[in-house]
């Protein structure tokens, strides 16, 4: 095996690129990466450096994918480490930069590795682990929001674990988004209806549209309610540039769903979403003004519904947010690893991972406790 560390994913054949990931995951296609880096999103002024590794056997044939960045920062993560930087600061040891195997600004559960078939994936890893070790002095190297069979790899060659929790919805053969509610107890069932009646009295009209029916004016409105969105939370415009907004409609016209609302004919929300095999990930909203539950109906609700239409076993409605679990979105665990180059440190960092997974298991149990569903005997 050769590995090859590119800095855009340019320096490779997209149709290369794409035939290798395939087509059930949007977050790992050509056209992802390309607008991150093109518009701008990412790039060393942004502190996220493209590190792709790239593999190929000995006839020259690309046999993986594995897209990694070297940071300066801990931000758009979701699985944040702001305690292990903290306390590298305060021993006096430097934590960035360092390299992560993740989606940027993306927290949804998928293929971080993409390998052919018949490759084996943990001599791959391995001999990427080497060439990123080979390459970068970095403290630590992590690999984010991976998917089961994967863990088991990351497991198996020693990386320490840690959990987050996050909120599913999952299809269990409704056919219509009545079939849904019924499943849940009255006084859920009743107020979903309830704020769902509301927005349409605001006299919101909700439509789904598909990537090809986005045109430039509509790309620039959410660019401005992403932003805003961003400046309410957090005092910033977003990790996002218009640009990059506006390639992703280019590049990945077929993976987008958005629910735009409109109100008197006039654009006010948008909630935008990328859809794969079997699930619909909800990414970006925004809006023009507030408007009572309409964040509810575009965001959730909506997204549901569609995934009913459609046949999707699965609604990702983005990171956190425990009021998903009153809107039928259940609690489930994602994982994150991580390897440490020698320190001081190591052992409270593994003692830091274990006390976190026990902690989260138990909140996990206990959310369960609070799902809006009946119980077989109700």
């Amino acid at each position: 095996m050769r590995v090859t560390l590119l800095s855009s994913v340019t320096a490779i054949a997209q149709s290369d690129w794409d035939n290798l990931v395939g087509r059930c995951y949007p977050f790992m296609r050509y056209g992802f990466f390309l607008a991150l880096e093109q518009g701008g999103s990412i790039g060393q002024q942004r502190g996220w450096l493209p590190q792709y590794a790239v593999v190929y056997d000995d006839s020259n044939r690309l046999i993986a994918i594995m897209p990694w960045f070297k940071k300066t920062h801990s931000y758009g993560e979701y699985l944040f480490d702001w305690a292990f930087a903290e306390a590298f600061e305060r021993y006096g040891l430097r934590y960035y930069p360092k390299l992560i195997n993740a989606i940027p600004f993306t927290p949804c559960q998928g293929p971080r590795l993409a390998v052919a078939k018949g490759i084996n994936t943990g001599e791959v890893l391995m001999r990427i682990e080497a060439a990123l070790a080979k390459a970068h002095d970095v403290s630590n190297i992590q690999c984010l929001y991976v998917e089961s069979d994967f863990s088991a790899v990351l497991e198996a060659q020693g990386w320490w674990q840690r959990f987050d929790i996050q909120f599913l919805w999952q299809n269990r053969s409704y056919r219509c988004f009545d079939d849904f509610l019924a499943t849940l107890v009255s006084r859920k069932r009743k107020s979903i209806r309830k704020e769902r009646r509301q927005v349409t009295e605001q006299n919101i009209e909700l439509r789904t549209l598909h990537g090809e029916e986005l045109d430039a004016e509509f790309w620039q409105q959410l660019s401005v309610f992403y932003q805003r969105t961003y400046l309410k939370r957090s005092g910033h415009g977003g990790y996002l540039t218009p640009a990059t907004l506006r390639l992703w409609g280019e590049q990945l016209a077929p993976y987008i769903v958005v629910f735009a609302a409109y109100q008197d004919g006039i654009l006010v929300a948008a909630s935008l979403c990328f859809k794969g095999s079997d699930t619909l990930y909800g990414r970006y909203w925004g809006c023009r003004q507030e408007l009572e539950f309409l964040h509810f109906e575009a965001c959730y609700y909506q997204g549901i519904d569609y995934c009913i239409k459609q046949g999707l076993r699965y609604f990702d409605a983005g990171a956190q947010g425990e009021h998903k679990l009153h809107r039928g979105f259940e609690p489930v665990l994602r994982e994150g690893f991580y390897r440490f180059a020698e320190s001081p440190l190591n052992d409270a960092i593994a003692d830091y991972c274990l006390q976190e997974r026990r902690a989260l298991r138990e909140h996990l149990h206990t959310l369960h406790g609070y799902t809006p569903y009946k119980q077989p005997d109700q």
